[in-house]
């Protein structure tokens, strides 16, 4: 039996993909393994957003011809759309799959002839116009679930128009199907992902549903316990999504909103579709519907133009928001990008001061809320992983938590108390309250471990 193995980089949805295209190397009859264990083939998918694509794409591939020297090494994924004879250019690399042919892959492989220089099949982005369902089923626990692809958008700093093309997405249809199915499985959560979420609903270039639609229908999925919205713009978060959140049975409190920039002079050089104006409504319309949700942004340091002045502008307007953390991303130019040419580039050092304190603040906003849901009793979902003898989970609204290991916690959902925050950061769950001299004790031996 031949063997496979893939790696991933990016984002959630590569991980629905990469474990959808799996799956059709298996129905084909091979044997799926570790990245490093022997193989027959790698897989390799790609992601143009992270620094360095290139450099990132031949480590990978170097590390696994040290293993399997034989191997034959696909790539797919955005950068192989972007640059696909780039990629072709790396050793050892025998076929390069664009966005439509990555997920004929295993087809693509039984086609291969001897080891010679490597294939290409990428064509123009606007002929990608077909929608793929993908899933992955990593664990039991967790899956995330792609429910649209591509984008619109024409922000300026953003290749992933020019890598997946434009936005397409399942039918409500398909994807309540597939929720139940996964359900089935033994899954308990679904994180619901895509390029642009919000916009879900056009098919064959016609928009015939909307994610608010999406929302409602899944809500009645029985099989699944818990629904997590990934990410959507803040534009495209409505009202009537908020409020059906917050009355839901299965969508938990969660919101991931991206921001990229607290400035409107640097969001109308981003082309983002709104200011930061409505952002402030937005996270108020949740805190008014949800007090304890958790709210996670997007921002970027370092977009070209931007001065002390815009950057303190994102600081400031940060600090007084009530979220609960922060994903920073440091600019980095694109090719073929509207910002790619534009003036005011940012010095790297620059560029890592304002990076620094924004994590810092990240933290501080993460311990914030933290500290905000202590006392409270809760519904904690835990993982199967065990790391010195505990196990991890999460409550509804993306607190950390972790506990001694149980057996019976394990893919659980356990009702239970928010302590005290541990010295590794996570909050000490337990499924009775504590005395304050037991906390002590805990909190003690905590800081022995540290």
């Amino acid at each position: 039996m031949k063997k496979v193995a893939f790696y991933t980089l990016g984002c959630k949805l590569n991980f629905a993909e990469t474990s959808s295209i799996s799956r059709s190397f298996e129905s084909k009859g091979y044997q799926k393994v570790n990245f490093g264990d022997p193989t027959d083939v790698y897989v390799i998918n790609t992601c143009s957003v992270t620094d360095h694509a290139d450099k990132k794409c031949r480590k990978v591939v170097s590390e696994g011809l040290k293993i399997s020297p034989s191997a034959r090494v696909v790539i797919i994924g955005c950068y192989a759309q972007l640059k696909p004879e780039e990629i072709a250019g790396i050793p050892g690399v025998d076929l390069v799959l664009g966005a439509n042919a990555k997920f004929e892959a295993a087809d693509h492989v039984d086609k291969l002839g001897p080891k010679t220089s490597a294939s290409i099949i990428a064509g123009n982005i606007d002929h990608t116009t077909d929608y793929h369902s993908s899933y992955s089923l990593a664990d039991r626990t967790r899956t995330f679930l792609k429910v649209q692809d591509g984008c619109d958008y024409p922000c300026t700093y953003c290749t992933i128009p020019l890598a997946r093309g434009k936005s397409r997405s399942d039918s409500i249809q398909n994807v309540v199907n597939q929720a139940r199915q996964i359900g089935e499985n033994g899954v308990k959560e679904i994180v619901l992902t895509g390029v642009n979420i919000g916009d879900f609903g056009v098919q064959n270039g016609i928009r015939n549903e909307k994610f608010a639609d999406l929302v409602e229908a899944l809500d009645e999925v029985d099989t699944i316990s818990r629904f997590r919205i990934s990410s959507i713009e803040p534009n495209l978060l409505k009202d009537e999504i908020i409020d059906f959140v917050a009355a839901s049975k299965r969508f938990v409190p969660h919101f991931h909103i991206p921001l990229q920039s607290g400035s409107n002079a640097i969001l109308g050089m981003m082309k983002r579709r709104y200011k930061r104006e409505l952002y402030v409504d937005r996270v108020a319309r949740i805190r008014q519907t949800m007090p304890d949700a958790c709210i996670g942004v997007d921002v970027i340091v370092g977009f070209p133009g931007e001065t002390d002045a815009h950057f303190m502008e994102t600081y400031q307007f940060l600090n007084e928001l009530e979220i609960s953390y922060l994903h920073v991303f440091t600019y980095s130019e694109r090719p073929k990008t509207e910002a790619a040419t534009m003036k005011g580039k940012v010095p790297g050092n620059v560029k890592a001061d304002r990076s620094k304190m924004l994590h810092i603040l990240s933290e501080k906003k993460r311990r914030a809320f933290y500290e905000s849901q202590l006392g409270k009793m809760d519904e904690v979902l835990f993982e199967a992983a065990i790391t010195g003898g505990k196990m991890e989970g999460f409550t509804r609204n993306y607190v950390k938590v972790s506990a001694p290991y149980d057996p019976m916690y394990v893919n659980a959902e356990m009702k239970g108390f928010l302590n005290f925050i541990q010295t590794d950061g996570t909050v000490h769950f337990s499924e009775f309250p504590i005395s304050a001299e037991e906390k002590s004790k805990l909190e003690y031996v905590a800081e022995l471990a540290s």
